[in-house]
């Protein structure tokens, strides 16, 4: 197939349900392909691991050189700093060195695996209800649920607007995607409008009356005498927020998907407890809940013989790479949960930009999908029409209902 035969095409009726044919066709023919609205993809798993791992590449939209629809105007009103700009995952080093270790000590292996027991109880009760019913929607009883609440409790928020927070959150990820209209610009700025205010008012409570909790840490945390300053507490805990419940949505959504249509895996992952780490790795690489990772070129790039401009928005195509033959063999498209080196994926990244949440998304993959499998040996699709939320970088699916 020529290079000219294949194309990036998110408007496709059939990418959201299934985008992998498009990632393996540009593979094998236009791996470096600039895409018609001026940014690069890349979709081998060497490049992708090699543009992650680049210290030298920027995260920040204001290096890109070559315009972007809508990428300028995006996450702000006129005369404003754009939403999220001081956050750790939109900043290059220093700046996002010295955020990251302020927040990181809450994410250590040890914190988490202390949430183990809050994560069982979660799950639980999530499943005694859905036995009690006979059946659950996998998004909106376990996969919102468990990862929200954890998140919530991590930070010490109250769960008193879930249901806001949800649909701020849903609005506010858009905003990662390369193609957005006007009108999701516009929903974006009024629930990043919204959630500041929701946050400001909550820093205002912990501030009165601090807690044992991670806004409280934040609120006083100190790096060789620096501290984060109003925005900056604003913008990491938003970040906070929203990506510790987002990705894991997917994660468990788009995993429970995966082991329905694979019922041979699901009867050994039922069987098998020693499965249960792989089996959350091997998920991840399958169809992972982040489907690419910007960067922006500070140099001229070459991969073979394409050459990506200097100043150039790339999208690392996790997703894509996670299913490389030339990584993962003959076998790449195909879901074992006894893969070996399956945790060799780029779901979570890699480089400084490593996602900070990788142990704590893992550990509530970990405590959600198995236990609902072996729960329920006799679970199944409630209906083949899914629904995809749209979106292009954080794919997921609005709703799983299945029966028990």
């Amino acid at each position: 197939m020529a290079a000219t035969d294949v194309s990036f095409n998110p408007f496709d009726p059939d990418f959201a349900a299934n985008p992998y044919v498009q990632y393996d066709a540009l593979r094998a023919a236009a791996p470096v392909y600039e895409t018609p609205f001026g940014i690069w993809l890349l979709t081998r798993y060497d490049d992708v691991l090699r543009v992650l791992r680049d210290p030298a590449l920027s995260v920040e939209a204001r290096n890109a050189t070559l315009p972007l629809p809508l990428q300028a105007e995006m996450g702000a009103r006129e005369g404003e700093e754009p939403r999220g700009s001081r956050a750790m995952l939109n900043l290059d080093p220093p700046d996002h060195d010295r955020l990251r270790r302020l927040v990181a000590k809450a994410f250590t292996p040890r914190t988490v695996e202390e949430l183990a027991p809050l994560c069982r109880r979660i799950v639980d009760d999530a499943l005694d209800a859905a036995e009690a019913r006979g059946g659950l929607d996998v998004i909106g009883d376990l996969a919102f649920p468990l990862p929200f609440t954890v998140i919530s409790e991590m930070l010490g928020m109250p769960l008193d607007r879930r249901d806001d927070l949800r649909a701020w959150s849903a609005a506010l990820v858009k905003t990662l995607d390369p193609i957005i209209s006007p009108d999701e610009v516009e929903a974006a700025l009024d629930a990043g409008d919204a959630m500041t205010a929701y946050v400001r008012a909550v820093i205002e409570t912990k501030r009165a009356t601090p807690g044992d909790d991670l806004l409280s840490a934040l609120i006083t945390a100190e790096d060789h005498g620096d501290v984060l300053d109003e925005q900056e507490l604003i913008d990491q805990v938003v970040l906070l927020y929203v990506a510790g419940h987002e990705t894991t949505v997917n994660l468990i959504g788009n995993g429970t998907l995966a082991l329905l249509r694979h019922p041979d895996q699901a009867d050994r992952l039922r069987a098998d407890a020693a499965l249960d780490q792989n089996t959350v790795e091997e998920l991840l690489r399958f169809d992972p809940p982040v489907q690419f990772s910007g960067r922006v070129t500070t140099r001229e790039l070459t991969f073979g013989d394409v050459t990506v401009p200097n100043g150039t928005f790339t999208m690392t195509g996790l997703a894509a790479a996670n299913r490389d033959p030339a990584k993962w063999g003959p076998t790449a498209n195909e879901l074992d949960l006894g893969r070996d080196g399956a945790a060799a994926h780029v779901a979570f990244g890699s480089g400084v930009h490593h996602c900070l949440g990788a142990a704590l998304a893992r550990l509530e993959g970990r405590s959600a999908i198995p236990a609902l499998f072996r729960r329920f040996p006799g679970l199944a699709l409630a209906t083949d029409d899914l629904e995809y939320n749209g979106r292009l970088v954080l794919r997921g699916l609005v709703t799983l209902p299945v029966t028990t």
